[in-house]
């Protein structure tokens, strides 16, 4: 799913690098961050959600599992679109802030403006999905990624140029394949998720349990927090340094943009394995069986230095062919981007290894010292690497301020999984720590239920 995600952005970004230039490029690259420090912003209920549903999984209670759904998604898609009103409002501000190039600038705000209406059914889709991992399914939000992935992937090209019966909408046209691909799949899921009869599916009396539950709210809302705070950190970093970049004008921008588009693949074994591992890890909480949780995080930090490693090792072959996708051979462009991933693709390697081991130490609801080590080796380190170093080195302070910052998350993650009180957090008081009992902590389990979806009787 992840994968799928990355490689709709990419396209769409060869089509509007293509067809519309490096400014529109740049236009979206500015647009995108945007976009993904609001995705970050709810990114921490959706995560907190998950972990709490796996953690019942684990111990078998469908109710407990039923109110963490019912109370998260009304509170989730509540904020999505008072995020997307917001943001359609002060657009303007949030691209002048951004330093985004004059010439871009009123690409991205026709861009941004139709991404903030398809904000609410995206982080809907992406809720949805987030939890049905939760539960340990992982096939069906595949599913429906690939298909929000197709819909955008040709609507694109025919809105941008108006092929056939589509309006010429320009870069406006990439914005609303998005739109279209996500609402399509986003209610799409829930059709085939009702009709399936899925155990967390909420109908007839469970209805009610849309109503937020305060006392879950405020526990979803407080873990959850602190991890879309840690996405926030790492927006607010990669907004940082694009506010640089754009300084030197929209060449050098949109030689950013590219690999920082490549760099998406090169992360996402690590937020796969991550993902993975912090279900696995929470489900072992629920159920008590805290004597897998060590083999859980070594298993997922093994399969990032292969596959993370492997990816880094192909974009470093064949960094030309690939970045001449985007732009045309002749653009200056693409010299600078590939010296860019040259400096700093490699530490996505180091970072991979952080999240899989913050992933791990998140499932006991051990969620504020990953947040304060990305604010240190992140916001600190990366940026103010970024920032200072410029008056030493110049634009090679802007690149290698990655490494750095990986680097330093790697040493300060690695000293807490090994010697931090992680072991005895409890995301909802009567969680087990290790050694303890499993204890749904939501209350005595009313049902202890297989969370296979229903099949009908022949």
């Amino acid at each position: 799913s992840n994968v799928l995600q990355s490689l709709n952005g990419s396209i769409n970004a060869v089509w509007v690098g293509r067809f519309l230039g490096e400014a529109a490029l740049t236009a979206t690259s500015n647009a995108n961050l945007v976009l993904f420090l609001i995705l970050g912003t709810v990114f921490g209920i959706g995560m907190a959600a998950t972990i709490l549903v796996a953690q019942s999984v684990g111990a078998r209670d469908l109710p407990a599992a039923k109110r963490i759904v019912g109370t998260s998604a009304t509170f989730f898609f509540l904020v999505s679109v008072v995020f997307a009103v917001c943001g359609w409002i002060w657009v303007d501000a949030i691209l002048t802030g951004l330093g985004t190039p004059s010439d871009a600038l009123p690409l991205a705000r026709s861009y941004l403006r139709i991404i903030f209406v398809a904000v609410p059914m995206m982080n809907l889709l992406s809720f949805v999905m987030t939890v049905l991992r939760g539960a340990g399914d992982s096939r069906t939000p595949f599913f429906f990624m690939a298909l929000a992935v197709v819909l955008d992937v040709v609507l694109n090209p025919l809105l941008i140029r108006g092929i056939g019966p589509f309006p010429e909408l320009g870069i406006a046209g990439s914005a609303t394949s998005t739109l279209i691909g996500q609402t399509v799949s986003g209610i799409a899921i829930l059709i085939v998720l009702y009709l399936r009869k899925h155990p967390l599916r909420l109908a007839g009396a469970d209805l009610a349990l849309l109503r937020p539950d305060p006392a879950l709210l405020r526990i979803v809302v407080f873990k959850g927090i602190p991890m879309g705070l840690q996405m926030i950190v790492i927006s607010a970093a990669a907004l940082t340094v694009m506010g640089i970049v754009n300084s030197y004008g929209s060449q050098v921008a949109a030689a950013y943009g590219i690999p920082a588009q490549l760099w998406t693949y090169i992360q996402m074994p690590a937020l796969a394995i991550g993902a993975a591992v912090s279900s696995m890890a929470a489900q072992n909480v629920g159920a008590g069986r805290w004597d897998r949780i060590g083999k859980v995080a070594a298993s997922g930090v093994g399969f990032n230095l292969v596959l993370t490693g492997a990816l880094v090792a192909l974009l470093f072959v064949f960094d030309r062919p690939v970045l001449s996708l985007f732009l045309s051979n002749d653009s200056a462009a693409i010299d600078i981007a590939a010296h860019i991933n040259r400096v700093a693709s490699w530490s996505f390697i180091l970072f991979g290894i952080t999240i899989v081991l913050f992933a791990t130490v998140r499932a006991t609801g051990a969620v504020m010292p990953p947040l304060i080590i990305l604010i240190i080796s992140v916001l600190f380190i990366r940026t103010g690497f970024a920032y200072f170093m410029r008056s030493v080195i110049g634009q090679e302070a802007l690149w290698w301020s990655f490494p750095a910052g990986s680097i330093a998350s790697l040493v300060l993650a690695a000293a807490y999984y090994r010697l931090g009180r992680w072991r005895t957090t409890h995301m909802i008081e009567g969680r087990p720590a290790a050694g303890e009992p499993p204890d749904t902590g939501l209350g005595v389990p009313r049902q202890r239920a297989n969370l296979a979806p229903e099949t009908p009787a022949s």
